[in-house]
């Protein structure tokens, strides 16, 4: 957990560190894990010359990162309470349609009125579990507006939200993931460490193409799929954002979770090119989109 505190310290000591990823350390351990051998699975992926290097991250970054993974969990732990609610209030025979603002709006009417199936100890405990849903969503508030006001306050953060589905939130964390995305040579390897890319299993002369790896950051690989489901929520803005013709010719021959697979490989490819080449993005419309 003290990488980067410790590269950041030898550095300053005039090292060159060079931060390896676990995973690339992991094939030169020989034998079972201890320190000494790990040690030396590291010593042997630095020697690598396709070994990816981890660049050290700055305080700033640290303190953002902290924020998102902060938010993350009080997000599933507001979803754990729904979830509670939800399974309690099943277990008697109520049920309420899919989605949070719907429990919302039916839970005061439901513990009023259902007491002919709810007893007083069960509203009781609803109506406490209620109250650390209330608290859970003042926490996410505080820290949402936080991030936000930092990303707004950030160039690159600026840059990156002129992608379109891309808000605070995904480039805020973006940018505390890869900081300037100089880590990475090209957008393919960017989406590739998200693991929006598909798995190959490949042999002889024959290439075949699986499922997305689903390797790397799952938070911000889970974030871009987001923006890409909204993206596709509303056909009316895809030719302002440049992605009318794709998007049409994509709609017609894939599955709906596949063609948001595939927009948010796109969208992770555009936001690292707009923050590595410190532009904004602009859309290509054609006269026909147009």
């Amino acid at each position: 957990m003290a990488t980067h505190y410790v590269a950041r310290e030898l550095a300053s000591l005039g090292h060159d560190v060079k931060q390896v990823p676990p995973t690339y350390a992991k094939p030169f351990r020989q034998g079972h894990k201890n320190d000494f051998r790990d040690a030396l699975a590291v010593a042997e992926a630095v020697q690598r010359p396709t070994t990816r290097f981890v660049p050290p991250k700055s305080n700033e970054q640290l303190d953002l990162q902290a924020l998102h993974r902060v938010r993350s969990r009080l997000v599933s732990q507001r979803t754990a309470v729904i979830n509670q609610i939800r399974g309690f209030l099943l277990e008697r025979g109520i049920i309420v349609r899919q989605g949070l603002r719907f429990l919302r709006q039916l839970l005061p009417d439901i513990l009023a009125k259902r007491t002919d199936v709810l007893s007083p100890r069960m509203v009781r405990i609803v109506s406490d579990l209620a109250g650390d849903w209330r608290q859970l969503d003042d926490r996410i508030e505080t820290v949402t507006d936080e991030i936000e006001t930092l990303a707004k306050a950030d160039d690159s953060c600026r840059r990156v939200m002129t992608v379109p589905g891309i808000g605070p939130i995904i480039s805020s964390a973006m940018v505390a993931a890869i900081g300037n995305g100089s880590a990475f040579s090209r957008g393919r390897d960017y989406s590739a460490w998200l693991g929006l890319v598909p798995k190959q299993m490949s042999t002889g002369d024959r290439t075949i193409l699986g499922r997305i790896s689903k390797r790397g950051n799952s938070y911000l690989r889970m974030l871009f799929i987001q923006a890409a489901r909204v993206i596709l929520l509303r056909p009316a803005n895809w030719p302002k954002h440049g992605f009318g013709a794709w998007l049409v010719r994509a709609i017609q021959r894939l599955h709906p979770n596949i063609l948001a697979a595939a927009l948010a490989n796109k969208l992770a490819r555009i936001a690292w090119t707009v923050l590595t080449q410190e532009r904004s993005y602009e859309a290509r419309v054609t006269k026909a989109e147009a």
